[in-house]
């Protein structure tokens, strides 16, 4: 499977800052995803972290000079470098752009750097106005214009307590960008999937609003199922508060109606639309421009005007239409209704009323519908894993030929 870590060969080069500790967080995330994780420091790094902290979390031996007896550079200095899939330098000191740019393998790291034919993703580490420097600005341009990945570096407060560019992002951004890495070439590379997520927002006057219990937890999972795959993901998001997905692009939207216009605007040029938003069916039909005060009434009513459908109003002669049925009775007849009603492709049906999955869970139990008649009742797993699924599915469907 083109999107999981399991057995991938990961490369991780450490370098002299004070953001090595981030670095011990992502050799952890990388193993739990059971990546084999090759880590190697240089002596700066050694001065922040120990390499029997690496090899505590990664299980695998660490290398930390050119010419230990028991390090793999000592024997064949490319070892590491030619079975990586991905050699990451995070973080990425000054220093080390300076040697990477300008082709030096005095250390281990920039030894297996140079060694290596994997994509090369630097994150960039530093105190504040290091890295706007001339010098470094142009060590970096080199680097991408010879198709290094550069990742970050973030703004906010810095070890110095100086405030500007250069913080580490985050290990689980750096795990979304090698998972971009990875997922180059992959069976949706060309590829444009739009998604949806999350509950609208129906305003009832600018205080109050209708919504629903909606997560965002399943769009967001098949978005990054799609962007792992090598495709470009457009997540059309109401308010979560969920973070965005590295190397996804969000459009954010509020009411259904504002969903329905980007929607419809992404989905131009798009190979499939996965509707995983729980949009209102209904929304306010005179919304107050004022806040409207409780007074002395113990019954307020509301007005209420039906939303317009917003995948059944997509074409499908050119775009993979695939819906969603959270339903909490008669599971399969709703959703076989609405698979025809909607003129989708395939429908993923799910029970609202489960205690194990569901709106604000991380897994989900979905049975997926087609137009054939075909009926497939997956186990509990998840949410990532049902939008793998669901996009396996999708590959035969697409209209037009692989690019």
């Amino acid at each position: 499977m083109p999107y999981s870590l399991t057995g991938k060969n990961i490369a991780l080069g450490v370098t002299g800052s004070i953001a090595c500790y981030k670095a011990v967080d992502l050799a952890s995330k990388l193993t739990q995803l059971n990546a084999n994780v090759d880590v190697m420091m240089t002596d700066a790094a050694r001065q922040f972290v120990t390499p029997l902290t690496f090899r505590s979390i990664t299980h695998r031996p660490v290398v930390s000079g050119m010419f230990e007896a028991d390090s793999e550079l000592s024997i064949n200095h490319v070892a590491i470098a030619e079975r990586a899939d991905v050699v990451a330098v995070v973080p990425a000191t000054a220093s080390t752009l300076a040697r990477l740019a300008h082709g030096m393998a005095d250390d281990p790291v920039s030894a297996t750097a140079l060694a290596t034919s994997a994509p090369l993703l630097v994150a960039p580490a530093m105190d504040a106005n290091m890295f706007d420097s001339p010098a470094t600005r142009a060590n970096v341009d080199l680097l991408r214009q010879r198709g290094v990945y550069v990742a970050g570096p973030g703004e906010g407060r810095l070890a110095s307590g100086l405030v500007g560019r250069g913080r580490l992002i985050e290990p689980s951004e750096i795990v979304g960008h090698v998972r971009i890495l990875l997922g180059r070439g992959g069976d949706l590379a060309g590829r444009k999937i739009v998604v949806s997520a999350g509950g609208t927002q129906e305003a009832i006057d600018p205080v109050r609003v209708i919504t629903n219990h909606s997560s965002g937890k399943m769009g967001y999972a098949v978005a990054e199922a799609a962007r792992d795959r090598g495709a470009e993901a457009v997540l059309v998001s109401s308010p979560t508060a969920l973070a965005d997905p590295t190397g996804v692009r969000v459009v954010r939207v509020g009411s259904a109606l504002s969903m329905r216009d980007a929607l419809y605007r992404e989905c131009a040029d798009a190979d499939a639309v996965v509707m995983a938003a729980a949009v209102a069916d209904w929304r306010v039909a005179d919304v107050s421009d004022q806040k409207v005060k409780k007074g002395g009434a113990d019954v307020w009513s509301i007005d209420l005007v039906k939303n317009p459908d917003l995948i059944a109003g997509l074409s499908s002669e050119d775009i993979v239409k695939i819906g969603f049925a959270a339903e909490s009775e008669d599971l399969i007849a709703n959703a076989r209704s609405k698979l025809l009603s909607k003129d989708l492709d395939m429908i993923a049906a799910n029970d609202i009323t489960a205690e194990d999955a569901g709106f604000s869970s991380d897994d989900n139990r979905v049975v997926i519908l087609d137009r054939e008649g075909a009926e497939d009742r997956l186990p509990l797993m998840s949410k990532y894993d049902v939008g793998a699924e669901i996009l396996d599915r999708a590959l035969p469907l697409f209209r037009s030929p692989t690019p």
